[in-house]
């Protein structure tokens, strides 16, 4: 991913320095906590809904995320130490497939985010009917279609990723679903605010409960979508820049730093059970059954 970096650096260039350990550790955490949500879900028969299926895969994605980079990496160490022999054409083949596991699970990753997103807003604006639009049916079809498109469109990526236009096309993907995501959850928490103002003037407490709502929707919204700039954003800049100025210092500054932008993606796959999945009572309550009988 990263194979178009040039050593044309400013004088002033800030490269911040990964150490393999903490990578490592960083992908062994999200292994860990990703195994531990789709063993829960599986566990749990109430469990067993589109929603969490959603949820499900979105722990599958950021753990192949996780485990596709600590493999390459743990790879690259091997074979710098002498420790793992291959001939050229092997290794190559074998970055290639790394390559296409790492990008196929951020495609997918970024789409049941996406996913998960429409389903919390046909959720709540479409409450009475939400059963017979969201049914296990469709959302298997849902999951199965991004799931053969994340493969595709890995697999063009690294065939073709010296061309412009899929540089650009994964770019304006991830444009795309940072659009939804924003568009959905501010409609989400407008639609919360409006409906805590209703029943702040049936109670005529109407100032206290429209700030808390605001205050709270603002502070979650602000999580959701800062965590997933904060995270997803670098990454994303640093192929934009890959398109838009290759040979340019400053750019080659950027270039420099591409394993900061891939811990940032790994610490996404760590804060993302934290975000859609931990926060529900009854996947905590058997994820500490899972955790006892793992003991």
């Amino acid at each position: 991913l990263a194979a178009n970096q040039t050593n044309q650096t400013g004088p002033q260039c800030l490269e911040v320095s990964i150490p393999d350990g903490l990578f490592l550790s960083l992908g062994l955490v999200s292994l860990v906590e990703n195994v531990l949500v789709v063993a829960a879900i599986a566990k749990n028969r109430n469990l067993h809904s589109p929603m969490y299926y959603f949820v499900c895969c979105l722990a599958v994605s950021d753990l192949l995320v996780s485990v596709s980079n600590v493999l390459e990496t743990a790879v690259l160490l091997l074979l710098e130490a002498g420790a793992l022999a291959a001939q050229a054409a092997v290794v190559q083949q074998l970055d290639n497939v790394m390559n296409v596991l790492i990008c196929g699970s951020m495609v997918s990753s970024l789409c049941f985010l996406g996913a998960i997103a429409v389903d919390r807003y046909v959720s709540i604006f479409y409450a009475l009917r939400y059963h017979s639009i969201v049914t296990l049916p469709r959302a298997g079809r849902a999951i199965a279609a991004i799931w053969a498109g994340s493969v595709l469109s890995s697999t063009l990526f690294i065939a073709y990723y010296h061309h412009t236009a899929v540089l650009l096309g994964l770019v304006s993907f991830f444009v795309a679903m940072l659009a939804l995501m924003a568009v959905l959850y501010v409609h989400m928490l407008a639609r919360a605010c409006q409906h805590g103002r209703h029943i702040a003037r049936l109670h005529k407490t109407q100032h206290p409960t429209r700030q808390g709502c605001g205050l709270k929707g603002a502070a979650t919204l602000t999580i959701l979508l800062g965590v997933f700039l904060l995270c997803w954003a670098p990454f994303f800049l640093h192929l934009s820049l890959v398109v838009l100025c290759p040979q340019h210092p400053t750019c080659g500054c950027v270039f420099k730093n591409v394993n900061l932008f891939l811990a940032l993606v790994i610490c996404n796959s760590i804060v993302d059970p934290l975000i859609y999945a931990f926060r529900s009572q009854e996947l905590r309550k058997t994820l500490q059954e899972v955790l006892q009988c793992s003991w």
